[in-house]
């Protein structure tokens, strides 16, 4: 069915959106074929952000090309950061002190929380609610703040390091990380009236952009996107890094497969974030924020893979070595590029107004998939 919805005929319009326009969150170009309002299909064309970031870290040390990283989801930079750093952790066979575990998984659920929220904005306003947006902002601002004030960056964060975190936490940390969780569990009342029990929104997004658990998995889809459609895919619960091993963590998974059931996933998966924030911030342990290790780190010839999950998903990081400074080749797996890969699956059939809800509903960054 969907292979004759695809087919060109006389009278099909073909359209572009992009490669700038307000609904593509990025320089993201779809050439759409429609016949009416309908979608018969949708073809993303990349390429217009490409920065050759893989060739470009295989030119730099093992503690520099992890900056490279917080270019590409630069909404979980931090998240990023952690992945290189346990890829290269890896080869070096190094232990990571406990107090240095904790800060990451700590400053990693914080940096989910901020790219939730600021996608909850987001596709609030895709669908046509201004007002979300800015309270998205108000809430995110906050952890901007606590952010600068720890690491000295509000978005590029370069704070994981291989060994641990390259320094120790702000005086304020524990303090402001208290003000935020009470300040967020007060505002999530309202994003469920704003939003989530929204009429309006429901229809929208409820039977839209709909993928099944078994095309998730064949499409490569991960993070919240696949868990919508029934898929357990959680990193920190299937392969645990660091102290993840050692929180309570719920993966949150539906099988609504739709655009309502991947905007309930992740408004939980904050909850689960703020779970695991309160069972670490008041149980930070002393000691090192960071191993010892050499000034000029050379990984043993060999080949290295870690993975971590973003906001969007997995993300990946391969390694081969050659026991030189700079890595022989560098490979990332991003999450954004195998989700938008199933964009054309869920929109035929659709209409043009509903692209765009499916579209926010799979909180694609660009620079993640564009590299």
């Amino acid at each position: 069915m969907l292979e004759e919805i695809g087919k060109t005929e006389e009278g099909d319009l073909i359209i572009n959106i992009g490669p700038q326009h307000p609904s593509t969150h990025g320089v993201l170009h779809l050439v759409i074929t429609l016949n009416g309002e309908t979608v018969k299909k949708v073809e993303p064309h990349l390429g217009y952000i490409h920065r050759s970031i893989e060739k470009m870290s295989e030119s730099l040390s093992y503690r520099q090309f992890i900056y490279a990283t917080s270019r590409m989801d630069y909404l979980s930079s931090h998240i990023n950061n952690h992945g290189c750093a346990l890829c290269v952790e890896q080869g070096l066979e190094v232990e990571i002190p406990e107090r240095a575990q904790v800060i990451r998984v700590l400053m990693g659920e914080l940096t989910r929380i901020a790219s939730h929220v600021l996608w909850w904005g987001a596709l609030a306003m895709d669908v046509g609610a201004i007002t979300p947006f800015f309270h998205a902002f108000r809430e995110r601002e906050l952890l901007n703040d606590l952010m600068e004030e720890t690491c000295g960056a509000r978005l590029t964060m370069n704070y994981m390091v291989p060994g641990g975190v390259m320094f120790d936490l702000h005086p304020n940390f524990q303090r402001r990380v208290h003000e935020f969780i009470s300040m967020f569990k007060s505002k999530i009342g309202e994003y469920d009236e704003l939003v989530t029990n929204n009429a309006i929104f429901i229809n929208r997004m409820k039977g839209v952009g709909y993928i099944s658990r078994e095309d998730a998995i064949s499409y490569g889809c991960s993070g919240p996107v696949a868990r919508a459609s029934g898929v357990s895919c959680d990193i920190r619960k299937l392969y645990p890094y660091d102290i993840y091993g050692k929180v309570q963590l719920e993966e949150v998974l539906d099988d609504g497969g739709d655009c309502y059931a991947r905007y309930i996933v992740r408004m939980k998966e904050m909850q689960q974030s703020l779970s695991v924030i309160e069972q670490l911030i008041d149980n930070i342990p002393s000691g090192d924020h960071m191993a010892k290790t050499k000034a000029v780190l050379k990984l043993p010839k060999g080949e290295y893979y870690s993975r971590v999950e973003t906001a969007r998903g997995e993300f990946g990081v391969y390694i081969v070595s050659e026991g030189k400074m700079t890595p022989y080749r560098i490979k990332y797996r991003s999450p954004g590029f195998s989700n938008l890969s199933a964009i054309d699956h869920m929109a035929r059939g659709q209409k043009i107004g509903d692209l765009v809800a499916i579209m926010g509903s799979l909180d694609l960054v660009i620079p993640d998939i564009d590299r």
